[in-house]
């Protein structure tokens, strides 16, 4: 199985359980605090590859929910700038295996990347946090 590097919202239900399922998937986890590690540009869009930049934000942020940001209006260099800026903005959790990353937690991509026990995510999308409060 996989050693993978997740970085995580420290106290996040919706990272809390895609750890669970990663971890009864027989993968080692190497937590860490997205919101404290030293992000650049460069870095961040290795995460997001070829994916549209609205697939880069989280969903749960209150700017994004709000409407305030419009993430498909936002171009790549800016998204990047302003999440360097503001870690909370970008999509979770962040994760790495060996050279190769991922940024969010849809069921059927890291089954395809690392593979899991499809069992074990239950009925709840993992993709999803499950919290919804002014600190997304």
């Amino acid at each position: 199985m996989a050693n993978i590097i997740f970085w995580e919202k420290p106290n996040c239900q919706g990272n809390k359980r895609q750890k669970e399922i990663l971890l009864a998937s027989g993968h080692q986890l190497d937590v860490r605090d997205l919101l404290t590690e030293p992000w650049d540009r460069e870095t961040l869009a290795q995460f997001f590859g070829a994916r549209p930049v609205t697939e880069w934000f989280n969903p749960s942020n209150p700017r994004v929910k709000s409407g305030e940001l419009e993430p498909a209006a936002i171009p790549p260099e800016q998204a990047l700038r302003m999440m360097v800026a503001e870690p909370l903005l970008i999509v979770r959790p962040l994760m790495q295996v060996g050279e190769q990353r991922l940024a969010g937690f849809d069921v059927e991509q890291v089954h395809n990347w690392v593979g899991l026990k499809l069992a074990s995510v239950g009925e709840r999308d993992p993709k999803n946090c499950p919290c919804v409060t002014s600190a997304a």
